[in-house]
């Protein structure tokens, strides 16, 4: 059987595939790997682009540990089985008045590989994924469990640990009240969005935006929380289906597949996209406003910068498109994160903005990510560990203060790299 991720970038075919259906079978098929000598990875929904899933041994899809195992409302805190899709936890959580306190804006993912890779949302007072876990279990090469708690030391650690310090299998959030937001979209000229740039960071719950290439306009986004009891203003049924399933989808599809046939037609197709996109206000519960479906397949890269060095990368970014000529349809999209404290975090200990670069599946994206990285290098990035970079060890040693710590961890929790694969051999050495 080959196993191949989302975006087409990895594919494999492992000696052997399981689906534990069950915590003790998921401890029994770790230990029996091990025993053998034998590779294992676990996979989720394949949606990160590099190799981190990559399993040429035992590959566990955890699809059957999907659900609700507990819940503390006191503390505002769950308790999930490692494969649950994030899709799915706004509906478990809904009974009880919670929810996560941020997402990204897909949520195909499983809840262990969103917070193992580091994927995050944006709003510049709110951390990542990873730093909404407060507890985790992980099956260690013996098949044995290791249970860390917010209080254990090691938890920074294993929250965002590329899956190099045992499988996951139940992850605890902590959670907030359920929340309303108010989304205001709008297309807007770019050199006013950059002028008032730390103004609607800082004063925005969570903005974003992106930018159109051979344009010189941007889509904004602004999110503000509001109490859950708010009355909601949700988009039509129709507005909704029109704005994100048919030109967001179907209708930009359509532009991709027309831009890689005649790159020519890019620069017009972005222009008239660029003003399509915006000029939407509504109020819906959060998981609602926070994530939106995407069908079209492409690549992505994205770098975690010193916030205060962004202005100054995106400008370097635009210049490198003007001096290449290429033509890029998909958008450069920009987000920010609080400075947190997981080891390996794109955020870890400072304010961070993101910069992702993204190309359509068909293209080639080598020489396109390739000049990117070296500007957000330049600006002294740290690479998305589920998106495509060309770092090894020696290179993130230096971008990561604890990075020393977690190899160190690792040589003490899986000695005999159970849990390695390809990607990992080359993120942090063999």
């Amino acid at each position: 059987m080959e196993w191949r991720n989302w975006g087409r970038t990895v594919s494999v075919r492992p000696e052997r595939v399981e689906a534990p259906r069950s915590l003790p079978e998921l401890q029994r098929l770790v230990a029996s790997a091990a025993g053998a000598g034998q590779r294992v990875k676990a996979v989720g929904a394949g949606h990160s682009f590099t190799g981190i899933a990559e399993a040429p041994g035992l590959l566990l899809d955890l699809a059957q540990l999907q659900g609700l195992l507990g819940v503390d409302t006191a503390r505002g805190q769950v308790r999930l089985l490692a494969g649950t899709r994030l899709h799915r936890i706004p509906g478990l959580l809904a009974p009880y008045g919670l929810a996560m306190p941020n997402l990204g804006d897909i949520d195909r993912q499983s809840i262990a590989g969103a917070v193992s890779t580091g994927t995050h949302g944006t709003g510049a007072a709110f951390g990542g994924l990873a730093t909404q876990v407060a507890g985790l279990t992980l099956v260690q090469p013996d098949g044995g469990l290791l249970t860390l708690d917010a209080s254990d030391p090691l938890l920074p650690a294993a929250a965002l640990s590329l899956g190099a310090l045992g499988v996951i299998a139940e992850v605890t959030l902590q959670c907030v009240p359920a929340f309303v937001l108010r989304a205001e979209e709008r297309s807007e000229p770019l050199a006013g969005v950059l002028e008032e740039l730390t103004e609607r960071v800082l004063g925005t719950d969570h903005f974003e935006f992106y930018w159109f290439p051979h344009t010189d306009r941007a889509a904004t986004k602004s999110n503000t929380r509001l109490a859950g009891s708010v009355p909601r203003r949700p988009l039509p049924p129709l507005g909704r289906w029109v704005d994100e399933s048919l030109l967001s989808n179907t209708v930009f599809r359509a532009a991709c597949a027309a831009g890689t046939l005649a790159p020519a037609v890019v620069p017009a197709v972005n222009r008239a996209a660029a003003r399509l996109l915006g000029g939407r206000d509504y109020a819906d519960f959060a998981p609602k406003v926070f994530t939106q479906r995407r069908t079209v397949r492409f690549r992505e890269m994205e770098y975690g910068l010193p916030a205060d060095l962004l202005p100054a990368a995106f400008e370097a970014l635009q210049t490198l498109l003007k001096k290449n000529r290429w033509r890029i349809s998909f958008p450069v999209e920009v987000r920010w994160a609080a400075a947190d404290d997981r080891w390996l975090s794109t955020a870890y200990g400072r304010d961070t903005a993101y910069i992702a670069v993204h190309r359509y599946y068909r293209e080639d994206p080598a020489e396109y990510f390739g000049a990117v990285e070296e500007v957000m290098l330049a600006h002294g990035g740290r690479p998305h560990w589920g998106k495509l970079h060309g770092l090894d060890a020696a290179a993130l040693e230096q971008r990561y203060p604890r990075f020393r710590d977690f190899l160190a961890l690792r040589d003490r929790l899986d000695p005999g790299r159970v849990f390695a694969n390809p990607y990992l051999d080359r993120v942090l050495g063999p």
